[in-house]
């Protein structure tokens, strides 16, 4: 990882874009893992790659951004102007237009429900936009939009090292009914990175999405583990109906979000108790029959 705050930032901007010099720079209080985001005044931020393995995040949004932008009901992040290294920063980084709104992990005051179906239907239009020329899922999207089997591996050694802490026969039932469908069609847009962070909330509803670094063109199923990551209950339900996938991606989802439920608990990088309450709810409901 890349040191970035803001005594940095301000150097990269007086360098390359001297128009915003004057702006007051500010970290972001809820940061994300593979960027760094400051504010430039009010209406401006500044977003770096964290380490290597996010740059090609850069150029994909600002190819993409504006092309999505013209076919979802919310907004997205405007890409405003690419900067280069500099300032002993070795990657690319990008200035966006602000977008208001608290991400939804930080948000009170929520109609839940109503967020849900928000997030099921935006889901959808990104689906419906064209996909000519798009990056096909793969090494630049974490494989998000690939076939789950990617991270089968993954998925048995997490197991073995739960061995008496987790419900391996359940967990391994539910990553056998993710593995044996694929997406029937052809490849569709999908997000890559659909967490609570990643999304803006306003007067108790959905407000924006941001962060499309792992985005592509392939199966949709990744984006629907909110389903168990945030929803609960009628939630789910709400969602489900207003993604308006089959029962096989839904499998398939329920799969990623095994995954990332196992794979956090045996890393250890942070506390247990979120990624076993996601295992819980992937255990215990499958949204669909």
């Amino acid at each position: 990882m890349v040191q970035i705050d803001a005594a940095l930032v301000r150097a990269l901007v007086a360098a390359q874009f001297p128009q915003w010099a004057h702006l007051p720079v500010t970290a972001v209080a809820r940061q994300g893992w593979d960027n760094r985001t400051f504010r430039l005044g009010e209406h401006l931020l500044a977003r770096l790659p964290s380490a290597e393995g996010y740059v090609p995040g850069v150029a994909k949004e600002d190819r993409w951004l504006p092309v999505l932008a013209r076919h979802l009901p919310l907004p997205v992040p405007e890409p405003l102007a690419t900067g280069a290294p500099g300032a002993g920063y070795p990657y690319p980084w990008s200035v966006r237009r602000w977008l208001p709104g608290d991400t939804l992990e930080a948000a009170d005051g929520l109609d839940r429900v109503a967020v849900a179906r928000d997030l099921g239907g935006l889901l959808a239009a990104l689906r419906e936009a064209p996909t000519a020329g798009g990056p096909v899922a793969g090494r630049h999207s974490a494989f998000r939009g690939c076939h789950p089997s990617v991270y089968g591996d993954e998925v048995e050694q997490a197991l073995t090292a739960l061995d008496g802490r987790v419900d391996a026969a359940a967990a391994r039932k539910v990553w056998a009914g993710a593995v044996t469908s694929a997406w029937p069609t052809a490849p569709v847009w999908f997000h890559g990175d659909v967490s609570a962070g990643n999304l803006l909330v306003a007067r108790g509803r959905l407000a924006a999405m941001i962060d499309f670094g792992q985005c592509g063109v392939g199966d949709p199923a990744c984006d629907l583990v909110p389903a168990w990551t945030w929803c609960v209950g009628v939630e789910r339900a709400a969602f489900r109906d207003a993604v308006g996938l089959p029962v096989d991606a839904w499998r398939r989802a329920r799969g990623w979000a095994l995954w990332k439920a196992l794979v956090t608990i045996v890393s250890g990088s942070g506390p247990v108790a979120e990624p076993s309450r996601v295992l819980a709810a992937v255990l215990a409901d499958p949204v669909v029959e």
